[in-house]
């Protein structure tokens, strides 16, 4: 009998939604705790910026049970992802596990000696602490703002002009009439960029550090879901774990594999105009790929082809009264400057002795199957394992995590084993994929197919796979695939 837990969902995005569902339906008392005034993370409506869309299709952007309208577009807008992600929870009925506007300030072992956390919580002028046997972290890789500044920045804003991260374009009126200056080359700063040169700036800069690879939705004119998020795609990357045999077969490939990638760029450079434009990457495609590959944000090309857009390879130095230096050395006009710069990973919360333990010199987090870590007892990470399909992600970690805690997994690891495992997919990350090192090593793209394979297996799943081969190796992730394959694992109440 598995015993009954009282467990903290910490976030009310993607992740905690997936979370709080695995651990409710497990019999499980959930408390949910998000800081905002709404569900939906980085969906909710006042961290998202006009004309916001899914880098993914939205059959690869969705929950196991419950698909998204069939009327929504291929790639949803923000507003209706978040009305997706509102329409979840009802069906669930989630929103009776959280309380919004409530934030983990702090989280401590329990003083009482029994196993858990115990959690330091604010609510308005309410602070109050509270016990939990397990805790659940699900406020992924977007909850805190990465903020930086530039010599010159208060002279610059007292003078009236605009510094704002990305999350905080929510009008794009001040771009009227301005000239715009846009620092990063992520999709974020790429749509920030074309919505302020289509909302009447005099002039739009895009200032990035180096080129990447970027992917349009339509590749040569087919949907890029239907050629990049295939196992048989997959299996071109270098993934970790592979048998002397695979290594074999790995090496007698080669040469095809390397004319495919060949081809896919050249294809890429053509579409996008890249030579053109100087934006072609120095580093070639296959060890380039992640979960930082940016999609190409459409109006782009034909922003930059009008000189809407002027892409500048480079960053910022700082403001002057004649406006903004870059470190190319010149400098541009500039009323309004948008950092397009990310986010800040981490736990603030979590005390600073087990942050050492989580995280390693080189920023890179020490997490079996990018969820738990055994020196963290009681706790794990739900959407650390962020993927090109990130609300499946969530939610199969969720189930995984749920089975982890109560000790239900087929494959049950222990303490010895995942360390091993972690130094391995170290290793891996640091010597044969320096490009999975991106966000802490916190990314399962390219590998979903793999990194699902693995947690399916841990769970005792008795079905793994759909039953056509062609499709399960020349198609796309489906979600309602996964739904049986989940619903084939050992079903159990708690309590």
């Amino acid at each position: 009998m598995v015993d009954r837990k009282k467990v903290a969902v910490i976030g009310g995005g993607v992740s905690g939604l997936a979370a709080a569902k695995a651990f409710d339906e497990r019999g499980h008392r959930v408390c949910g705790f998000e800081r905002s005034h709404d569900f939906g993370g980085v969906w909710e409506l006042s961290r998202s910026y006009p004309d916001v869309q899914t880098q993914s299709p939205k059959d690869l952007y969705c929950y196991t049970d419950h698909p998204m309208p069939q009327d929504y577009p291929e790639w949803p807008k923000g507003p209706q992802v978040h009305a997706y992600l509102h329409s979840y929870a009802q069906k669930h009925n989630t929103a009776r596990l959280f309380r919004l506007n409530t934030t983990v300030k702090t989280m401590e072992r329990r003083a009482d000696g029994r196993p858990g956390w115990t959690l330091t919580l604010e609510a308005g002028a309410q602070t109050w602490s509270e016990d939990f046997d397990f805790v659940s972290v699900c406020t992924g890789q977007f909850s805190e703002k990465n903020i930086i500044s530039h010599p010159g920045q208060d002279d610059f804003v007292a003078r009236g002009g605009e510094v704002m991260h990305s999350s905080e374009y929510t009008d794009p009126s001040v771009c009227a009439g301005k000239d715009v200056v846009v620092l990063g080359g992520s999709k974020s700063a790429t749509d920030i960029a074309v919505n302020a040169a289509k909302n009447g700036a005099r002039s739009v800069r895009l200032v990035y550090l180096e080129n990447v690879w970027r992917v349009p939705y339509f590749v040569g004119g087919i949907n890029f879901k239907r050629l990049l998020f295939m196992r048989a795609q997959e299996q071109q990357f270098n993934q970790w774990g592979k048998s002397p045999l695979q290594r074999v077969i790995a090496a007698v490939l080669k040469p095809l594999v390397w004319v495919n990638f060949r081809g896919l760029e050249t294809l890429l450079k053509t579409q996008l105009k890249l030579k053109k434009h100087n934006m072609v990457p120095k580093v070639p495609i296959e060890k380039d790929v992640s979960c930082s590959i940016p999609i190409v944000t459409p109006g782009l090309i034909e922003c930059l082809d009008k000189g809407q857009i002027t892409p500048v390879l480079g960053t910022f130095d700082s403001y002057s009264k004649a406006g903004l230096k870059l470190s190319t050395g010149d400098t541009v006009p500039c009323d309004v400057a948008i950092l397009a710069v990310g986010w800040k990973l981490g736990v603030p919360y979590l005390p600073q002795e087990f942050q050492e333990k989580l995280i390693e010199d080189d920023g890179q987090y020490r997490v079996y199957r990018l969820s738990v870590n055994p020196d963290l007892p009681d706790m794990g990470f739900v959407g650390f394992n962020s993927s090109f399909c990130t609300v499946l992600s969530a939610e199969m970690i969720a189930n995984w995590l749920v089975r982890f805690a109560d000790g239900k997994l087929s494959n049950q690891p222990s303490a010895g084993e995942m360390n091993q495992n972690i130094e391995m997919m170290l290793n891996w990350k640091r010597n044969e994929r320096p490009a999975a090192k991106i966000y802490g090593g916190l990314c399962s793209a390219p590998f979903h197919f793999k990194h699902f394979d693995e947690l399916l297996a841990d769970m005792g799943a008795t079905k793994k796979k759909r039953d056509n081969p062609l499709a399960e190796q020349f198609s796309y992730p489906n979600a309602a695939a996964f739904g049986s394959y989940l619903a084939s694992t050992e079903q159990y109440q708690a309590g």
